[in-house]
């Protein structure tokens, strides 16, 4: 079994390219950030240590961490940001490796991790290869405004918290340019598949 992992930044294209490699490649596919939100619910293992880390004021009406208000608390509070990051990070890192490893015992040809953080995060120890999708930032500001509604001044503000460019190309093996053409995306994608021997 091939692990793959993705990244780059916000409005990059990671999942238009995880769901092209399910669809082609029958990849078993998995987010990082859709595991913490799992982990999150209401019996789930993160779901009581959250709630006693910040209290009733992030629950919704269903008794549910919202994590919109758990967000906008920690988005100015660096300590209590790192509390969260280390209740939910190293959960949803052992789900992941347990999920690899039950994909492994199925014969999965290619398990694809999609992570924003999977750098920050070390991803890239369990991995075989990384691949950095990569658009410029004209095209991506016009995404993030078309497709989430963002205004300029939140798009800046992603854009300088996130690794820089060349970060991300000195620690991936390989880059996806996906600055439009989706075409051209999917010929850089089969290519690498034809490299791992997988058609």
């Amino acid at each position: 079994m091939i692990i793959l992992g993705i990244t780059g930044g916000v409005g990059a294209g990671k999942s238009t390219v995880m769901n092209r490699l399910k669809e082609t490649y029958g990849a078993y596919a998995l987010q990082a950030d859709q595991v913490g939100h799992l982990l999150m619910k209401k019996g789930n293992v993160c779901y009581q240590p959250i709630f006693r880390l910040f209290g009733e004021k992030v629950l919704d009406e269903q008794g549910e961490i919202d994590r919109r208000k758990v967000g906008a608390i920690v988005f100015s509070d660096a300590a209590l940001l790192q509390k969260l990051n280390q209740i939910v990070h190293p959960e949803v890192r052992a789900y992941i490796e347990q999920t690899i490893e039950e994909k492994r015992q199925q014969d999965c040809p290619l398990f694809v991790l999609e992570a924003a953080l999977l750098l920050e995060e070390h991803y890239d120890t369990i991995c075989d290869d990384l691949w950095y999708i990569y658009v410029n930032d004209a095209v991506r500001r016009q995404r993030l405004k078309s497709d989430r509604g963002y205004s300029d001044e939140k798009i800046t503000n992603i854009l300088n918290n996130q690794l820089k460019d060349e970060v991300f190309r000195q620690k991936c093996k390989y880059v996806v340019e996906n600055n439009g053409d989706l075409e051209q995306t999917y010929q850089q994608m089969d290519k690498r598949m034809r490299e791992y021997g997988i058609m």
